[in-house]
Order: C-alpha cells, then sequence, then structure tokens
C-alpha cells in the first residue's frame, strides 16, 4: 500500500478519482459529441438521435447492477473492482475509436448509419457502465464513513468535472473530431495506470473502522433509499433532457447560425457547466456538507438548478445568456455528481456496495430511457423547443422537493489510523 493511501493524502484522493475521470471524459465526449454528429453529419431527426441515446441505458439497467454484484464477490488481477475499470476503459477508448467513423463503418458493412450509430452508443455505454460502478464503488471500499468518505467523492467530482470542462473548451476551439481522438487517450491512460497504485481490501469488511468490525452488521434503510432513488431519479429526468435535446433548443429558441456554430455554443455552455461543477464540491460543497448537512445542502442546490432552467426557459435568447444561466444550472450540477454517492453509501452493507451502486443507477439510467421514449416524441411534435427547459426546471423542482424527505446520517470524524489500524502500530 502506498504511503499516500495510509495518510488519506490529498494526493492519493487525486489518484482514486482518476478511474472515474476517464469514464467522466468518455461521457462528456459522448454529450458534446454524439447528438451533433448524428444530427448534422449523418442528419438523423431529433427521435432517431432519442432512440440512439436510449441503447446505452438499455444496457445499463442490467450492466450496472451485474457488474456490481459481481464485483462484490470475485478477486482476481490484485483486485475486486481493478479487472472491471481494465477492461471498461479498453472497450470505451475503442468505442470512442468508432464514433468519428460511423460512415466508414457503415460503408464497410452495409448496415445504414442508424444501426450503427445505435451499436457505437451501445458499446460506449456499456463500456462505461461496466467501469463506472466500479469507479466510484472504490472509492467507499478504500475511505472510512464521514469526511474521508465526503472528501473522496468531491474530489472525484473535482478532477472528473476539471478534465470535462477540457473536454468541452477542446470541443468548442478545436473540433468535437480533436476532442475524440485526445479522449482515447486519455480514457487508456487514466483507466489502465492508476488501478495499479490503489490497494483493494480483499475483504471489505478489513476497510471498517475498528468500533464498526464488531458492530452489528448495517441494517439498510429501504424506505430511505427509495427517497433517495426518487429524488435523483427526477434530478437526471431534468439533466438528461437538457443534454439529449439542447441543441434542437439552440438550433430553434436562439439566434440563427451554421451547424458548427451550433456545435460550438453546446460545447462552451457545458464547458460552463462543468467548471463551476468542477469548483464547487471539494471547496465550497464539502465544507457546507460538513456543516449543515450533505441532504440539506443537496436539496438547496436542485432548487437552485431549478431556477437556472427556469432563465434559461425565459431569458436564454442568445449563446452569452446561455452560458450566464448555465453557470447557475452547475450549482445543482456540482452537487449531482458527487453529495448523492457520499449519502447512498452510508445507508447500506458495505459488502454489497457494488450489488447497491448499481441499484443506485437506475435512478439515472431509467430517466434516460423515459428522456429517449418518451420525451423525444414531445419535443419533436412540440413547435416551440422551449418544452425542453419546461420539462427539466420541473423535474429539477420536483426532486430538491422530495430530498428534503431524506434523513440527514451524522458525518463522523474518522483518519488513516482508524481506517487502516496496521497503519497506527508503525506510526
Amino acid at each position: 500500500m502506498l504511503d499516500i493511501q495510509k495518510k488519506f493524502t490529498q494526493s492519493f484522493f487525486v489518484l482514486l478519482s482518476l478511474p472515474a475521470t476517464a469514464m467522466g471524459f468518455a461521457l462528456c465526449i459522448q454529450i458534446s459529441a454524439l447528438s451533433w454528429i448524428l444530427s448534422t453529419q449523418y442528419k438523423l431527426d431529433i427521435h432517431e438521435v432519442g432512440i440512439v441515446w436510449a441503447a446505452g441505458p438499455l444496457a445499463g439497467i442490467v450492466g450496472q447492477v451485474l457488474i456490481g454484484i459481481i464485483s462484490d464477490k470475485v478477486w482476481f488481477w490484485g483486485g475486486r473492482r481493478r479487472p472491471f475499470i481494465l477492461i471498461g476503459g479498453t472497450l470505451a477508448a475503442l468505442a470512442l475509436l468508432a464514433l468519428p467513423n460511423l460512415g466508414v463503418i457503415s460503408s464497410a458493412s452495409g448496415i445504414s448509419i442508424f444501426f450503427i450509430a445505435i451499436m457505437i452508443a451501445t458499446t460506449l455505454d456499456i463500456a462505461i457502465n461496466i467501469s463506472f460502478n466500479p469507479t466510484r464503488s472504490i472509492i467507499a471500499d478504500v475511505t472510512p464513513e464521514g469526511e474521508q468518505r465526503t472528501k473522496g467523492y468531491t474530489w472525484m467530482q473535482t478532477i472528473s468535472g476539471m478534465f470535462g470542462v477540457l473536454a468541452y473548451v477542446i470541443g468548442a476551439f478545436l473540433g468535437n473530431y480533436n476532442l475524440i481522438y485526445l479522449g482515447i487517450f486519455l480514457v487508456l491512460f487514466f483507466s489502465l495506470l492508476p488501478p495499479f497504485f490503489i490497494k483493494e481490501p480483499e475483504q471489505l469488511n478489513e476497510s471498517f473502522t475498528p468500533d464498526q468490525i464488531n458492530a452489528p452488521k448495517i441494517t439498510v434503510s429501504y424506505n430511505q433509499l427509495y427517497r433517495i432513488y426518487f429524488a435523483h431519479a427526477f434530478c437526471w429526468l431534468g439533466v438528461q433532457t437538457m443534454f439529449v435535446y439542447i441543441y434542437a433548443f439552440i438550433k430553434n429558441e436562439m439566434v440563427p447560425m451554421s451547424d458548427e456554430g451550433v456545435g460550438q455554443v453546446i460545447a462552451i455552455a457545458f464547458a460552463v457547466l462543468n467548471t463551476v461543477g468542477f469548483i464547487l464540491p471539494a471547496l465550497i460543497l464539502e465544507p457546507l456538507a460538513k456543516k449543515n448537512g450533505r441532504v440539506k445542502v443537496h436539496a438547496l442546490c436542485m432548487g437552485v438548478m431549478a431556477l437556472g432552467y427556469g432563465a434559461i426557459l425565459f431569458l436564454g435568447t442568445t449563446p452569452m445568456l446561455l452560458y450566464i444561466f448555465m453557470g447557475v444550472v452547475g450549482i445543482g450540477w456540482a452537487a449531482t455528481v458527487s453529495l448523492p454517492f457520499a449519502i447512498m453509501t452510508e445507508k447500506v452493507d458495505k459488502t454489497k456496495m457494488g450489488l447497491f451502486m448499481g441499484i443506485f443507477n437506475l435512478s439515472i439510467v431509467i430517466p434516460q430511457l423515459i428522456v429517449s421514449f418518451g420525451f423525444g416524441s414531445i419535443i419533436q411534435a412540440a413547435e416551440n423547443k422551449n418544452v425542453i427547459f419546461i420539462i427539466s426546471g420541473i423535474s429539477l423542482a420536483i426532486s430538491a422537493i422530495l430530498w428534503t424527505f431524506v434523513q440527514e446520517h451524522a458525518v463522523k470524524k474518522t483518519d488513516a489510523r482508524d481506517h487502516y489500524p496496521e497503519f497506527s502500530k508503525t506510526h
């Protein structure tokens, strides 16, 4: 075990964040480039783009839960989560390589662009799903409950979000194709190298604090989990609607611009979103959560995000106004991708963390399917594409209300000697 892991140094939290960063970067590429490529380069309509986006979440319903269960039970290649991070990272890089070559693959295979796009999107999402669960579960595996756990997830979002901003900036100013090819290298590097420097506990209960080792088995609060799932699901209804269909809002409701201009506005808007998203978690949200409680802070952030969507709906008529209001939305995004993981992991049996992380993912992928299969037709039929942000704003407002019904979990103060008893004997 590296000394930085024993001491829970900042450099360890950075290292621990890199596998999740790899998957986050791949997801940013998908968000920035997939809808743009399909609509502008291959002329798919809104409904078809929605169906392509649905392919991945369908795979994720099974994939994340299955991988979670398996990774809780197995041990090979020197780890429990490590093998799936390595496999998923490799598959994600290959899928990214295929993304700008859909036309070539279609011509060579004789299969339509539409079905090739579905296959590539599904492969990319399967790869992300294979890895995302283990990259998040490993943080819970190697950190104790309390401040260190919260720090692990907020640092995950800080590092991941910083690279997410880089992804959107590259897409905006160097083009989506350059972004994709850079992403292939970064995803491989961050997936294949860091896992070998993180020591996983061979038995999950080995990483409990001394007072937990002889404690009764954790009783899972299912009523509390259901509340978390529903609150998080409504958040993702709004977020995914924005991710998939914002290009239609920009193209139809803002000042006229070229296809390249639409792509640039999308990239800059998401760069702003992710800039706020990576700055806030470790610097602002973690101290606020420590003082006021994670649930309260998260509920407030969801309310702010709803207000941001409302501002885009009524005032987002130019790219500059869109960027300003996306900064407001970013406050909720910063919380969405950090705090719920810390909240959820402290309400479940740690020996089944992969399973519960997979189930938690259903509160993301099921809303994604609803957005693709249900909202796509509604948005395409609507003359006014403002409906995109009506849906997003209402969804986030409901999420904010639902989070207020989740019970706050007391935050424990724990240091490295509590989490690694063998370290305290020699230091």
